[in-house]
């Protein structure tokens, strides 16, 4: 089944929408009294309507398989739920659902028992509701089901601003203006008091872990035991994170590209843009095993190499799907690997995703680490954001060259505009399949 804008559209309302209800209703039973529990005002549960957007996208080619469904329905979810928690944590301070007290569950986040609900939710909606939903949704003529569409998303859209500026507003009160910035703080006072107070009233009521009073005097506390100059790049965060992923990215292109000459015989290109040498799915993975695993650091080999398996394998699956999806090309194929799942990922390499864990956690990143921190501030701050201007810029130019190199294979007219012609000269064929020698063009 394909899914274009307006059924994943769809989807996600409808979804998110489902979420809430559900939501609304166990909080109801459990503190005997109506509590809206959506991040925003509208009776809408994002997370709900991702997670099944999610699943349209990346499980179809599973579906002829229900054990595999089920078990890709659990780690994507949980991926989802794992990035959704840690973003409201960093917003607020606070988690905004709390899993400590259930059995295997992972920093609050996910726990085994909703994953598995998670799991047949989505053999559920793959099976059974997404074509029943899509079949509804087909009912309204066409243009007045878009018109309903971009209503949503208009109303969606103000409502999720108007909640930003409350958020924005608890942040200045707990003395974070210095990160949010003006402008967000001029919108903030311009959306009015009432407003934003309304809301931040119904978050504190709907989930009392955001409670701002104990947040002020833990942020007062922590400023009292802050001493000495400040270092660069210290702890996990911003600065931190985006050296790491230029190193890890560095790192995996030399690490593959020496994998293959000693496996293959071959020395191949494995740089995922067109200038340097930078496999961007290293450094992702260098960033989010680093922010997902930093407080278990500590933790055995073993627990770090189970954790890094699955969401190496998990993360690699996705990146494949996505880039099949965005570019109409197949960067690798493992089909000919034993225990593949559909070319995508290979048990292997998922071992090597859990092994690639361990050591960058137990060896290389505290040694990248300390030789971070010990750059000096405000040439830190200078690299870090050269660094990101030209990652920017190489991203884009490669989005547009490897575009342009599907059209020039699979277009009989590409076209000879003026970008056209300087992509042409710049990339012609012979350079693209040599920085991209495993790229496959899948045909519609």
């Amino acid at each position: 089944m394909e899914y274009g804008f307006y059924p994943l559209a769809w989807l996600f309302f409808i979804y998110s929408f489902a979420g809430w209800v559900l939501e609304t209703a166990q909080a109801a039973v459990v503190h005997k009294k109506f509590m809206n529990r959506g991040f925003i005002n509208l009776p809408l549960c994002p997370i709900y309507g991702t997670v099944a957007v999610s699943f349209a996208l990346f499980l179809q080619e599973l579906t002829h398989t229900w054990f595999f469904l089920f078990l890709g329905g659990m780690i994507l979810s949980a991926f989802v739920e794992l990035i959704s928690g840690k973003l409201l944590e960093a917003i607020f301070h606070r988690k905004w659902w709390d899993y400590s007290n259930q059995k295997f569950q992972f920093e609050g986040y996910i726990c085994l028992k909703y994953s598995i609900l998670w799991g047949l939710f989505g053999v559920l909606c793959m099976k059974l509701l997404n074509p029943l939903v899509l079949r509804l949704g087909a009912l309204f003529p066409p243009l007045v089901g878009e018109i309903v569409v971009w209503v949503l998303i208009a109303l969606f859209a103000i409502d999720f601003i108007s909640s930003a500026a409350a958020v924005a507003q608890m942040k200045v009160r707990l003395g974070r203006i210095d990160e949010i910035g003006d402008g967000l703080g001029v919108l903030t006072d311009r959306l009015g008091n009432a407003l934003t107070r309304r809301i931040q009233r119904r978050m504190v009521k709907a989930y009392p872990n955001l409670q701002v009073e104990k947040l002020l005097e833990e942020r007062r506390a922590r400023a009292q035991q802050k001493t000495g100059e400040k270092v660069f790049a210290e702890g996990c965060g911003f600065y931190k994170l985006t050296l790491l992923f230029f190193i890890g990215a560095f790192l995996g292109d030399i690490v593959e590209t020496i994998f293959c000459y000693v496996t293959a015989g071959v020395l191949m290109s494995r740089s995922s843009v067109v200038y340097g040498p930078f496999s961007i799915v290293w450094g992702l993975g260098a960033v989010l095993l680093t922010a997902i695993l930093y407080r278990w650091r500590d933790k055995s080999d073993r627990y770090i190499f189970v954790v890094g398996t699955v969401l190496g394998g998990a993360y690699e699956y996705v990146c494949s799907v996505f880039t099949e999806l965005v570019f109409g090309t197949v960067f690798w194929d493992y089909s000919k690997i034993p225990f593949n799942l559909g070319g995508r990922i290979n048990l292997l390499y998922c071992f090597f995703w859990g092994i690639a864990a361990v050591v960058w956690l137990k060896v290389v990143y505290p040694r990248l680490s300390a030789l971070i921190e010990k750059i000096p501030m405000r040439p830190g701050v200078i690299i870090t954001w050269v660094l990101v201007v030209f990652m920017i810029f190489n991203m884009i130019v490669s989005s547009l060259a490897m575009a342009r190199y599907v059209e020039r294979n699979t277009v009989a007219d590409p076209g000879t505009g003026p970008l056209a012609q300087l992509l042409d000269k710049r990339f012609p064929d012979e350079r693209m399949e040599r920085i991209y020698p495993n790229a496959i063009i899948v045909d519609d």
